[in-house]
C-alpha cells in the first residue's frame, strides 16, 4: 500500500472475531457516522448453534455486517466492515473480504479457543491483521505474551489490549492495525 501525501486514501478494513466478542460494539464506538448494523434480536432458532454461555446477557446479533467509517487524518480513511460471528454465516466472509486491505481480529481471552476459526478464515483469505485483546468488565486482563501463545502467534504480528466500548481505544487498535499494514506493504 501506497500513501500518497496528496491524495486521500479509502482503505477497506474487517473487524472480526467470534460471537459476542464486542465487533458491533467496536465500530460503534468509533465510528464517525451512524453505523450500519444488522442486528437481530437472538431467537430459539439459534438455539444449538450459538453458544450464549460465554455472554449470557446478549440478546442481540449480527446477521450480515456492521459498517462505519473513520477519517484517520486529512489522506487516510478507514471502511470499517464488521462480520457476523457465527459459523452458520461465514459464507458472508468472502464477499466482505474482496477488496479489505486488512482484518482487526478481537479476542476474549477467556474463550480464545472461539478464535482459532476466526484466525483460520483470516488467514484463508490471505489478509494482514492484528490482535485486539477486548477487555470485559470485571475480567481478567491478560499478559499479551500468555495470549499470543496460547494462540500461537508469530512474534511479529501485532498483540494490543483494547476496550471496544473505548474510542481511545478501539482507535488505538486501529492504528495499530494502519501502522502494520504500512510497514508491511511500503
Amino acid at each position: 500500500m501506497y500513501l500518497n501525501p496528496d491524495t486521500s486514501n479509502s482503505v477497506k478494513i474487517l473487524v472480526v472475531g467470534h460471537f459476542g466478542v464486542g465487533k458491533t460494539t467496536l465500530i460503534s464506538s468509533i465510528s464517525e457516522i451512524e453505523p450500519l448494523q444488522t442486528e437481530e434480536e437472538i431467537t430459539e432458532a439459534s438455539e444449538g448453534f450459538d453458544d450464549l454461555s460465554g455472554t449470557p446477557n446478549k440478546t442481540t446479533t449480527t446477521v450480515a455486517m456492521d459498517f462505519g467509517r473513520l477519517t484517520l487524518s486529512d489522506t487516510l480513511v478507514l471502511y470499517l466492515f464488521g462480520t457476523p460471528g457465527q459459523e452458520r454465516f461465514k459464507e458472508m466472509w468472502e464477499a466482505l473480504s474482496r477488496g479489505a486491505l486488512g482484518a482487526l481480529v478481537l479476542v476474549d481471552p477467556t474463550r480464545l479457543h472461539d478464535s482459532f476459526p476466526i484466525l483460520d478464515l483470516v488467514e484463508r483469505f490471505g489478509l494482514t491483521y492484528t490482535i485486539g485483546v477486548n477487555h470485559f468488565e470485571g475480567t481478567t486482563e491478560y499478559p499479551l505474551d500468555e495470549v499470543r501463545e496460547a494462540l500461537n502467534l508469530a512474534e511479529d504480528t501485532p498483540i494490543v489490549h483494547c476496550d471496544v466500548r473505548d474510542q481511545t481505544s478501539s482507535a488505538q487498535s486501529l492504528i495499530t492495525l494502519v501502522q502494520h499494514l504500512m510497514s508491511i506493504l511500503g
